[in-house]
């Protein structure tokens, strides 16, 4: 499948900001499951950006706005193609014990992924955690029972949790979006000695081609979950929507939880009062052979 997607980030300030200063992670990844055909970033005012990649391989641009400005708008604007990338079947076959074993020899190279990370504490929840990931049991229906009961039993409710709600909080009133989801699950796998990785991107809403219910999280950045198999390879899931990701999901980042891919993160020198708009669209467009 083929993508257009936008993303725009506008600050207007109650007086004008004296200087801006600002780290970008909107710039979609290339990997196995999708390639970037073309990729632009628009900022107003103008200035000169800068580039550089994250020690977890993410695309990361930032700028300096060194004047008087009354708003900044920030655009990343790419085509993307996406593809159906399937995980090993032996790799999800494996029981959870041979899983723990083969992670446990890797711990060194996996570290972060295990430990507690800035938004993702363990071994708060043992009664949930104690639910999920018996010795015996497949590790891939485990994964999917685990994505499928957040599924089940939280409820999407936009406005009611942000970025600084605790996973407690959100445990606690069985409802948040997707960051929170992504969250609760990344806690529930390390605390079971299972390596995963919080990624941000986008979904597309709505599959022109079917009469399916609509996806949920596609109105700004969508967060969701990515799952070491052994062998080496990331398995992305999304608690949100009870699947694991396909075409219609188009990565940007990964890391520990959210702070390390927040797309925007900056400051400026002026008044606190300021508002905030981001816009996100998605895009299929029809592939030329």
């Amino acid at each position: 499948m083929r993508f257009r997607v936008s993303h725009t980030t506008e600050y207007k300030y109650a007086v004008p900001a004296s200087e801006s200063f600002a780290e970008l992670r909107v710039w979609p990844q290339t990997n196995a499951s999708q390639r970037i055909i073309e990729r632009r970033l628009n900022i107003m005012p103008e200035t000169k950006v800068d580039h550089y990649v994250d020690y977890f391989g993410n695309n990361v641009e930032f700028f300096t706005i060194p004047h008087r400005h009354n708003s900044l708008s920030v655009t990343s604007e790419a085509e993307v193609e996406t593809f159906a990338v399937e995980p090993p079947e032996a790799a999800l076959d494996i029981s959870v014990g041979e899983v723990r074993q083969i992670f446990n020899s890797m711990r060194y190279q996996l570290f972060e992924f295990l430990e507690p990370s800035y938004h993702v504490p363990l071994n708060q929840h043992r009664r949930i955690r104690k639910q999920f990931f018996k010795q015996a049991d497949s590790y891939g229906d485990s994964l999917r029972t685990l994505y499928a009961w957040i599924f089940e039993n939280f409820k999407y409710r936009s406005g009611e949790t942000d970025i600084s709600t605790p996973i407690a909080d959100v445990v606690k009133q069985r409802r948040g979006v997707c960051q929170d989801f992504a969250h609760l699950m990344l806690a529930i796998l390390r605390s079971n000695g299972i390596p995963a990785r919080y990624v941000s991107g986008y979904i597309e809403a709505y599959d022109p081609e079917k009469t399916d219910a609509a996806l949920v999280g596609a109105a700004a950045s969508h967060a969701w979950v990515e799952v070491c198999l052994p062998g080496g390879t990331w398995w992305g899931l999304d608690p949100t929507n009870n699947q694991a990701v396909g075409e219609r999901h188009i990565e940007v980042a990964v890391g520990r939880d959210y702070r390390d891919v927040a797309p925007m993160r900056g400051t400026y020198k002026g008044a606190t009062d300021q508002r905030l708009n981001v816009i996100v669209s998605l895009e299929r467009t029809k592939q030329t052979t």
